[in-house]
């Protein structure tokens, strides 16, 4: 998945309407605290963490900041996917005391959550390691942030499973329900997927592998298998196709998961459930002349 600037961009419309009011797009000076600073000022602000985090969101907090003051300057310290540790300074930020202000809590906000899944997903990525089993992620996502979140797992040295709807195929038990079945399932989504889209089935006990590994099926996601079942299931497929375990996978239980000998672990909480590091800009210097 390429980053695409115009969804950087729609995350900050929707970030800077929030903050500065609907009519934004025509008056970046809504922001009334920061009328308390002379419209020429200058200052210099630095970024640190008061954690050991993954840093993630580099894109959407420069671009947030250019939007303010497009002659703002951003000397970063780091780089998106390296490990930050508590007290590390981040970045230098150079510009318009006013823009800076405005800009903080959404660029931070970016920046904190984006951390905050990949920080989680490396975690996940140390607790499987010396396995075979690499980490996904899911469309369990916030609303409107999902490239976002999806960048992020990437940073914390996760995968990503298809972006939405439209770029793959997953055959879910609802979609089996309703076409008739595991087999004639398949058989549709064979002749209907374009070029280079992969076609997956969920199935929910042993029996259901069976039957998908007869209709040819290549890539199967296991879902709430139990550890018997996974290893198992990965003992009959003997190759025949990928197997992916998902499911109320955690942390906790991500390692015995992988020692079964499953391929690949998915997992809603890295985009689902997000804590945000704690990230803080401080101004450092102000110049009221401008």
């Amino acid at each position: 998945m390429q980053l695409e600037k115009t969804l950087i961009n729609t995350n900050i419309d929707a970030a800077l309407a929030e903050d500065l009011g609907v009519r934004w797009a025509e008056d970046l000076n809504t922001d009334l605290s920061a009328r308390l600073i002379p419209e020429t000022a200058t200052a210099r602000a630095q970024v640190i963490t008061r954690e050991d985090a993954v840093l993630a969101g580099q894109p959407w907090f420069d671009a947030v900041f250019k939007r303010f003051d497009p002659n703002v300057e951003l000397h970063w310290l780091t780089a998106d996917g390296e490990v930050i540790v508590a007290g590390q300074t981040l970045c230098v930020i150079v510009g318009q005391a006013r823009a800076l202000l405005s800009a903080e809590r959404a660029a931070l906000n970016f920046l904190q959550t984006l951390s905050g899944v990949a920080t989680k997903t490396r975690r996940h990525i140390a607790a499987v390691a010396n396995t075979k089993a690499r980490i996904y992620d899911t469309r369990k996502t916030i609303p409107g942030l999902r490239a976002a979140l999806k960048y992020a797992v990437r940073c914390g040295g996760g995968e990503n499973q298809r972006i939405g709807l439209y770029d793959a195929i997953l055959i879910k038990e609802n979609h089996i329900a309703a076409g008739g079945g595991i087999a004639p399932a398949l058989k549709q989504a064979a002749r209907i997927a374009p070029p280079g889209v992969s076609v997956q089935i969920e199935v929910e006990n042993l029996a259901q592998l069976a039957e998908a590994l007869n209709a040819g099926a290549k890539l199967i996601l296991l879902d709430n298998f139990a550890l018997a079942a996974l290893r198992e299931a990965v003992l009959f497929t003997a190759g025949r196709a990928q197997l992916e375990a998902s499911g109320g996978i955690t942390l906790d239980s991500v390692r015995a998961v992988a020692e079964t000998g499953i391929e690949r672990i998915s997992i809603g909480g890295l985009t689902k459930n997000v804590r945000a590091v704690d990230l803080s800009m401080r101004l450092v210097t102000q110049d009221s002349a401008g």
